[in-house]
């Protein structure tokens, strides 16, 4: 029991050190945000592309509104099934613009599936690495809605702080 209990102490210290070292010498912690807002999207068939395995391919283009506000160019891959209302897709798209002020570019990646017109499953990541000059050390997801023909985008994110990401370039 002695065992455990000291073990119990020992984690919250340990803890306790790492948030002291990490506050104490100005390690910046990645801020946690929201952005929101809308999207237009125009989808259009790549004409004589070989799909590979896919049953098509597709490119979009996306202009971003709210706070985010820029442009995205990027490739999506369908895969449709026997079941009616079954499928899936793929895409990656590249978003060049300014999120709440700070430009640069990065890099989405979708998975996406629906199963018989229902059950949409959608993922959509930011790569890793993928941030570029005010953007650098960006991660996060994020998710897309359509209300009455509308597109709505959610991001959840983390970012360095500005003055740290100034002085990594």
């Amino acid at each position: 029991m002695t065992a455990v209990k000291g073990l119990g102490v020992n984690l919250v210290a340990a803890g306790a050190a790492v948030a002291v070292l990490a506050l104490g010498t100005g390690v910046a912690m990645p801020e946690e945000r929201h952005a929101h807002g809308q999207f237009e999207v125009k989808v259009t068939p790549v004409a004589g592309a070989e799909p590979g395995a896919a049953s098509g391919r597709l490119s979009l283009v996306k202009t971003f509104t709210g706070d985010l506000v820029g442009v995205s160019n990027g490739d999506m891959w369908t895969a449709e099934t026997s079941v009616k209302g079954s499928g899936g897709y793929v895409a990656i798209e590249r978003v060049d613009g300014a999120l709440l002020g700070r430009k640069g570019s990065f890099t989405l990646l979708h998975q996406g599936t629906m199963d018989r017109g229902g059950d949409f499953q959608l993922r959509i990541i930011v790569v890793p690495g993928a941030g570029t000059n005010e953007l650098e050390g960006l991660t996060g997801t994020m998710s897309i809605r359509v209300e009455n023909g509308v597109h709505f985008y959610d991001l959840e994110y983390s970012l360095p702080p500005a003055d740290l990401a100034r002085e990594k370039r």
